[in-house]
Order: structure tokens, then C-alpha cells, then sequence
């Protein structure tokens, strides 16, 4: 009840002044530079071992601007590759990315949105090559896996003002950073343990501690016991009768289960009486189910295996070994990388709530884990967080960002007016699904830090607009009034949802 309490007095505030450190400075803006400037990219400008600029000329709507590929060494063993996309006319801003899986991002795509809207980028390969987002082979470099882990992104940032600085010959005004999944972990890092990088942060979906990867061994295994997989058609069985049974709970039949945590359905209702067939599930079925939908829990209390929504069901077998054989696509990756963090060979088949406890306690756990709900220094200089998670999202539970913003609250009442944290219906990792996504969230980023109102309900939409909903903001949820177009927001309105 605090939690909601915090939030919903906030709501009726202004955000807070904000302020920025080096980041608060003036200047001519939009300032401009071109190829000549990029042409004379050298190491000294951003602190680097070695660096080089390459002009990239205007094409298919995207602006010329300067890509400077660098290296940067702040200690022996690590090599942290960055690029930094400096654009020909400039907005003053600069934009942090994340990665993705076991990986960092420094493709072109990544970067577009910024570069369009004249923001300076920051991309980094979070300290290894490898672009697979299930290779962690480099693991094995413990220089690699504290790069990965929390240097990375700060190295990339503070080389990248610096560059920026020497490049269009003033500094940055303001500094913003976005990230989904290992980028939101990655997001929310930088807000712990680097207050002063970033003004304004999204992070969506964020794998922020290692409760995703024993959460996926432990599903996994719930699947594969006593012949609990399942086929697609048996998923869309499940999510058929979840949708009968919940959809309806915000007003509207659409497909969508707007608040999954106020949904009771018991699978046990589409049991077979008899053999399995189509139009039922076996009760091996019934129990992996049952046991993905609670969830478990650690004898430290905390969670094991978190808890997956009812309606996304036919989306999770890209993170899911939902076909009873015990493993899903990251399995490899997560075996490798916890034998080399507990110094011996791990038996996902076998694993247990010991062994869940032994690898968050680990000392790689502790210095990957983004954990820490204490924003107050971020908070404390004006920092925005924009936390935001999928309910359909079958890898990191959207359960986990609930806890987290809640224990951001309970730690500090008064950071309601710094956070703001948004649940999409439908969406899964990071977008798809049947919700309505995508969201504009660097949009609602600059508009909240530039404009100093936090916001309240942000809209989100398939780019075909065949879905169109208003997104409120926790501790509301959205609910449909009755009559009018459903892809209309004004045919809705937000309302507290209920305390889960």
C-alpha cells in the first residue's frame, strides 16, 4: 500500500527541476560538423587506444554523420569496443545504447532513431566480439565478464562526452540512455552505479539479476517432468481459455488480459477426464502449468523461478523449453557461463534451489546483478527513470520489474516523482505480441526531461495500428468505458488496479 500510495500523490505533482552536471551546460545548438571534422577523429579525443572515423553519407532518410570505431583499455585484459555515430547537425544530446542477450549492440539499425532525431550515439560491444546473443565463451576472461557486467556502458560514456566535446567543439546539454532486456540491465546499472552519466533513463524489460536464467532452467524443467511439454496447438489451447476466462476483466473482449495478476484461471478446468486430445490437457500438462504461472520461491525467500502471465502462452517457446525436453535456446550459454562463475561443471537437469542460491551469491552475481533499489543519488541530481516491461514477456518476468519499482518506492517514497513505470498488455520481450507496442519511449524521455511533467499515460501501437491503447502508468491500469473505437485512447480511462 505505500508503494501505491507514493505513486498516486506524485502523479498529482510536476516532476522535479532538473539538473545535469557537465551535462547542463550551453551552447549553439544545432551545432554542425561534416567530413573534414571526422576526417581528423585522433585517440586523444575520447581517451582511447586506438580510434578512427569513417564519414557515412545521407541515405534512405537517415542524416550523414561521422562513425568513430574505437577501442578502450581501462585495464589490462579488457578491450571495450565502442562506436560513437556523430551527426552532421547535432541536437546537443547524447544517446547511451544497450545490448541484447549475452551481447552488446553497435549495429547501425540500433542507432537510427537517434541519429534521425540529431542525437550524438554511444554504442559499445559491452567488451567482446562476439555478436551471438547465446555465445559466452568469452566468459572465460574475467576482465571480459566485469566489462560486461557494469564497465562497459560507463567507459563508453564517459570516452563518448569526451569525444563529443572535442568533436563539435562544445559540450553535450543533456545525456540519455535506453535499453531493453540486457540493455535494461544494463540501463539500470548505470543508475546505481553511475549516477552522473545519464540525465534521463528507459529501461525496458530488464534482465536485472540472475532470477531470469534460473528462472528459465527451473521452467524448463517443470515442462520436461512427467511429460509436461507441450505442442503449439496445446499453448493456444491454454491461452484460448485463459482469454475466456480473464479478457474480459478490463471492460473489453480483445484478446488482451490487461492486469494477468488479478487472473485466477486454474488450467485444471481443460484437464482430460480421459486420454489426451485436442480439446484438453494431460494432467502432467495441468501441473507444469500450475507450477509456471505461480512461480517459486528460494528458501531465502526470494524468487526462484518467477511466475509467466496467463494469455501469453503461445509466445513462450522462444525462451521456453516448452516441448518437455529440458532445454531452450539460451541453454548452452547459461550452463557455460555458471560453471565458470562457480569453478565447476553445472547440471541444469538437475538443478536446485541450492544452486540457485550459490550463483546470485557468487561473486559474479554480485557484480552483475543491477539489484540495488537505492536511486537516490540518481534521484538526488534530478535523474529520470522510465521503467517499462511487456505482461506477456516470456524471459524476464514482468514480475521482477514490479518488485523492483516497488522496492525502489519502500526505499525512498519521495523517488515517485523521479520513476515512472509502465506494464503493456500483450507485449512480449521487448515488443511483439498482440499488445500495442511499439511505445515512443525516447519521445516520452526527452519530453519528460525537457518538459518537467512525468507521464501519466503514454500510447503505444502495431505499425499497422490494427492495435492502438493507452499505456497507464503504475500503479494505474487501463480500462475500457463501454462504447467508442477500442484503438481509440479516448475510449479508455485509467483506474487503480488492484493491489497484487
Amino acid at each position: 500500500m505505500r508503494f501505491l500510495a507514493s505513486v498516486a500523490l506524485a502523479a498529482l505533482a510536476a516532476g522535479c527541476t532538473t539538473q545535469g552536471g557537465d551535462s547542463g551546460s550551453t551552447g549553439n545548438f544545432p551545432a554542425v560538423a561534416g567530413a573534414d571534422a571526422c576526417a581528423s577523429v585522433t585517440p586523444a579525443m575520447l581517451g582511447a587506444t586506438s580510434a578512427s572515423g569513417k564519414w557515412v553519407a545521407e541515405a534512405n532518410g537517415a542524416p550523414g554523420y561521422c562513425e568513430v570505431t574505437a577501442t578502450l583499455s581501462p585495464a589490462s585484459g579488457s578491450n571495450i569496443g565502442v562506436v560513437y555515430r556523430l551527426p552532421g547537425s547535432w541536437n546537443g544530446k547524447v544517446l547511451g545504447l544497450g545490448g541484447g542477450g549475452w551481447a552488446g549492440n553497435v549495429s547501425a539499425q540500433a542507432a537510427s532513431e537517434g541519429l534521425r532525431k540529431g542525437y550524438a550515439t554511444l554504442q559499445t560491444d559491452a567488451g567482446h566480439s562476439a555478436t551471438t546473443v547465446w555465445d559466452t565463451s568469452w566468459a572465460a576472461n574475467p576482465e571480459a565478464l566485469k566489462d560486461f557486467s557494469y564497465r562497459a556502458i560507463h567507459e563508453m560514456t564517459v570516452a563518448g562526452k569526451k569525444l563529443v566535446n572535442a568533436y563539435y567543439g562544445q559540450a553535450h546539454r543533456r545525456a540519455y540512455f535506453q535499453g531493453c532486456s540486457t540493455g535494461g540491465r544494463m540501463a539500470l546499472m548505470e543508475a546505481q552505479r553511475f549516477p552522473e552519466d545519464y540525465d534521463a533513463i528507459s529501461a525496458g524489460a530488464p534482465v536485472y539479476s540472475l532470477q531470469v536464467q534460473t528462472s528459465a532452467i527451473l521452467r524448463n524443467n517443470a515442462f520436461a517432468k512427467n511429460g509436461g511439454g507441450f505442442s503449439a496447438e496445446d499453448l493456444k489451447l491454454a491461452q484460448g481459455a485463459a482469454l475466456a476466462a480473464c479478457d474480459a476483466q478490463d471492460g473489453l473482449k480483445d484478446g488482451l488480459i490487461n492486469d494477468p495478476r488479478q487472473c485466477n484461471w486454474d488450467p485444471a478446468t481443460i484437464q482430460c477426464s480421459g486420454a489426451k486430445n485436442a480439446s484438453c490437457l494431460a494432467p502432467a500438462q495441468v501441473a507444469a502449468l500450475r507450477a509456471v504461472y505461480q512461480g517459486t520461491r528460494a528458501p531465502d525467500g526470494q524468487w526462484a523461478m518467477l511466475p509467466l502471465s496467463r494469455g501469453g502462452e503461445p509466445g513462450w517457446s522462444l525462451f521456453v523449453g516448452t516441448d518437455g525436453k529440458g532445454t531452450d535456446a539460451s541453454s548452452d550459454a547459461v550452463s557455460n557461463l555458471f560453471s565458470i562463475a562457480l569453478g565447476s561443471k553445472v547440471d541444469l537437469a538437475k538443478y536446485s534451489m541450492a544452486d540457485v542460491q550459490a550463483i546470485r551469491s557468487s561473486a559474479f552475481g554480485k557484480m552483475y546483478e543491477a539489484a540495488d533499489p537505492n536511486l537516490t543519488p540518481f534521484f538526488a541530481r534530478g535523474g529520470k527513470l522510465l521503467l517499462w516491461h511487456g505482461e506477456n514477456d516470456p524471459g524476464p518476468s514482468p514480475v521482477a520489474t514490479s518488485d523492483y519499482a516497488k522496492a525502489v518506492l519502500d526505499r525512498a517514497p519521495a523517488a515517485s516523482r523521479n520513476m515512472r513505470y509502465f506494464l503493456l498488455p500483450g507485449v512480449e520481450h521487448c515488443g511483439g505480441g498482440p499488445g500495442a507496442a511499439p511505445v515512443e519511449w525516447l519521445d516520452a524521455l526527452a519530453e519528460w526531461d525537457e518538459g518537467g511533467k512525468a507521464p501519466a499515460v503514454l500510447v503505444g501501437a502495431k505499425p499497422d495500428k490494427s492495435v492502438v491503447r493507452p499505456h497507464c502508468a503504475w500503479p494505474d491500469v487501463a480500462r475500457y468505458k463501454g462504447s467508442g473505437d477500442a484503438n481509440d485512447p479516448a475510449s479508455w480511462q485509467c483506474v487503480r488496479r488492484a493491489e497484487s
